[in-house]
């Protein structure tokens, strides 16, 4: 039975759901999700003798939504796993993150290494600091359309997603699963400035197979509050290339797992196919070569829980 509750962790209200016991397992969710995202490995991972914990995370769900938009670096986030691991009365934990969570994770790993037993990322692959900032770089690339340069826009798309928030999760659920149409033929995720994003996404008639009105039903209530809080990550692109200049060439060395769907946008990112395959090298402990999941879009963990929970447990129990 997973069981809900709030802690005080690194100065803000963190809810949490738990379930389980055992070594510590972090669960960090992305973007546009929430706890609920991670609802199919609570009882598969607690049966396999885990403590499991996902957060909302700061600017998310129940969880506190600071104003001030510097509040949500990668340092703040990084703060906020170290302070949940000493606030739940652990010494260590594993560390695994989907989407933005999954940076969260590989900093965490990679800036308190002394508190991770092992990390995953599913979706993102580990950070290798560029030679620029990340915005002007897609500005370069794509003209102001990438989508990360739209979310720097204030208050644009969290005034177009709010205006029907199921209906944005929905489209947005969708497109970037394995089961969108076009899936896997090169999509990238630009947007039109003066358009927006969601008016370019089909609104599906039947949801995929993996998507319930139930899950909806969770995350329509999560951004309750708006999309603000969950878009300021965003906003601190370019300030986190900056505060992570004293790590520009460092590595994960702690036990780690890379896990992708062959149908999600992110690995298809520039430079990113390239990245994947020289993770074997550049991660002197990277567990086996990358898990690619044939099929699979950006959802990971909800489009394919079975291998997914499969991966995860055997990665657990095989960290030292």
């Amino acid at each position: 039975m997973v069981e809900h509750r709030m802690m005080d962790v690194n100065g803000i209200r963190l809810h949490i759901a738990e379930q389980g016991s055992g070594p510590l397992v972090v669960l960090l969710h992305g973007f546009p999700e929430s706890w609920h995202s991670w609802h199919h490995q609570f009882g598969p991972l607690a049966d396999a003798g885990f403590r499991v914990v996902a957060p909302d995370q700061r600017g998310y769900g129940r969880s506190e939504h600071p104003d001030d938009v510097e509040a949500y670096s990668i340092l703040h986030l990084v703060g906020d796993v170290v302070g949940l691991i000493q606030a739940l009365g652990e010494e260590k934990a594993y560390v695994v993150g989907h989407d933005w969570g999954a940076p969260v994770a590989w900093h965490t790993a990679l800036l308190r290494p002394d508190l991770v037993l092992g990390v995953a990322g599913l979706s993102v692959p580990p950070p290798f600091r560029g030679t620029q900032p990340p915005l002007a770089a897609m500005d370069k690339m794509y003209g102001g359309r990438f989508y990360w340069n739209y979310f720097n826009r204030p208050g644009v798309a969290d005034a177009e997603f709010a205006e029907d928030t199921r209906t944005t999760l929905r489209k947005f659920l969708t497109w970037g699963s394995g089961d969108a149409p076009h899936a896997g033929e090169g999509r990238q995720p630009l947007v039109d400035p003066d358009r927006g994003w969601l008016v370019d996404m089909a609104d599906p008639e039947v949801l995929p197979q993996w998507l319930t009105e139930d899950d909806l039903d969770a995350l329509t209530e999560s951004f309750s509050r708006g999309f603000t809080g969950a878009l300021n990550w965003y906003r601190n692109l370019d300030r986190n290339w900056e505060l992570t200049a004293p790590w520009h060439g460092a590595r994960v060395t702690r036990p780690a797992l890379y896990v992708y769907g062959d149908h999600d946008v992110v690995p298809a990112f520039p430079g990113t196919p390239e990245l994947i395959a020289k993770l074997p090298e550049l991660m002197p402990n990277l567990w086996r070569a990358p898990l690619k999941l044939a099929g699979c879009g950006h959802w990971t963990q909800q489009e394919r829980p079975d291998e997914v929970n499969a991966a995860l447990i055997e990665f657990l129990k095989a960290c030292p």
